[in-house]
This record gives structure tokens, C-alpha cells and sequence, in this order.
């Protein structure tokens, strides 16, 4: 990284800048609007997935579990993470938009263990920032990190408003980059293995 660039550190704050400023200024119809449709692109790549692991929108995050009722009717089983503790580790768990859910760690809230973790096909994660090399740029904890390199085949789709996108993001070498990214006016596909995008 050249010594111009912005660390991370840096480029969060300025990405919670800029997503804060773009949710306060979004028309409420258009908010409630946002994320609730998973676009045929989407429906497609996930098409022989069983288990999509989704997120709890905090705050101003791109809300995922607008999209639950959807992918229920597409016949999947959704999951939500549940921190496990302070150290990086998460694990998922099964989950309908009906259950209580239980306070957790950081202000996370997640499902009853019910019949314990699930290993999820596809893993829907936030993002503070992103760029259209498909790097992402998380919270800091590296917890998304470890779950997608404990479930290398789960498609690793980013959730995002489009005032997230930053040029160009570091990328350490234990960052995995993702397959898709999702905002709430496109969705932006990584290469496939075979060189397609």
C-alpha cells in the first residue's frame, strides 16, 4: 500500500460517513423498498442452495432479512450468525422471520440454538465499504473473514447501499474477495472460475 492511500481504519469512517448521509436522505418508500426482492441474477447463481445465511441490518446497514420471506418461498432455509465471542468466532444458526430472537454480543441479536449450527450454502454479509474488484471492507473483527474461510464453498454475497462504494480498497492477503456484491440499485457480479462474469 502506497503511504497516500487510506488505511482501513480510515476508509471505514469515511464509508459510515457516507452510508449514515445516504440512509438519512432516502426517501422512506424507497428504503422500505430496498433489499426486500433477491433479483433473478441472484435467484439464479443461488438456485441449488439450500442453507442462505442472512444478517440482522443494524443501524443504517443494508437490512438482509428483508429478504428472508423470499427465500423461504424459493423452498431455502435461512440462518443468521451468532457471535460466539470477542476473539473473531461465529457460527450460524436456523432461523424464521417469526422466532425470538436473543441478545448477543456487540448489540448482535440471534436465534434459539434450536438444533445447533447449520453450514450455510451461501453467506450474505454487511459491508462498510466495497470496491468493484469485489474486496470487502467489514467491521473490523474479521468475523466474516473466518466464516467464509471456514465454508470455502459457500457464495460469498456482499449486502450494500450504493454510497458504499469506495475506488479502490487494501486488501490483506486473508481477505477473500466476494462473488457478489448487492445494492439497493444493482447487483455486481465477481468472475466465475471459468473466467465469465
Amino acid at each position: 500500500m502506497r503511504d497516500d492511500q487510506p488505511d482501513k481504519t480510515s476508509l471505514r469512517t469515511i464509508a459510515r460517513q457516507r452510508r449514515r448521509n445516504f440512509v438519512a436522505t432516502l426517501d422512506p418508500l424507497a428504503h422500505r423498498l430496498a433489499f426486500k426482492a433477491v433479483p433473478s441474477p441472484l435467484a439464479r447463481r443461488i438456485a441449488d442452495a439450500n442453507i442462505v445465511a442472512l444478517y440482522m441490518g443494524m443501524d443504517d446497514e443494508a437490512p438482509a432479512q428483508r429478504m428472508a420471506a423470499q427465500l423461504q418461498t424459493m423452498g431455502k432455509i435461512v440462518a443468521l450468525p451468532r457471535v460466539l465471542d470477542r476473539l473473531g468466532s461465529m457460527d450460524f444458526l436456523t432461523w424464521q422471520p417469526e422466532d425470538q430472537l436473543f441478545p448477543g454480543l456487540f448489540g448482535t441479536s440471534h436465534p434459539e440454538p434450536g438444533n445447533g449450527p447449520v453450514a450455510p450454502d451461501v453467506i450474505i454479509a454487511p459491508l462498510v465499504g466495497f470496491d468493484r474488484a469485489m474486496n470487502r471492507l467489514g467491521q473490523g473483527g474479521g468475523y466474516y473473514d473466518r466464516a467464509f474461510a471456514r465454508f470455502p464453498d459457500a457464495l460469498r454475497v456482499g449486502l450494500a447501499w450504493s454510497a458504499q462504494e469506495i475506488d479502490a480498497l487494501p486488501a490483506d492477503p486473508w481477505d477473500l474477495p466476494l462473488d457478489i456484491i448487492m445494492t439497493e440499485v444493482e447487483l455486481i457480479e465477481g468472475e466465475g472460475e471459468d473466467g465469465t462474469v
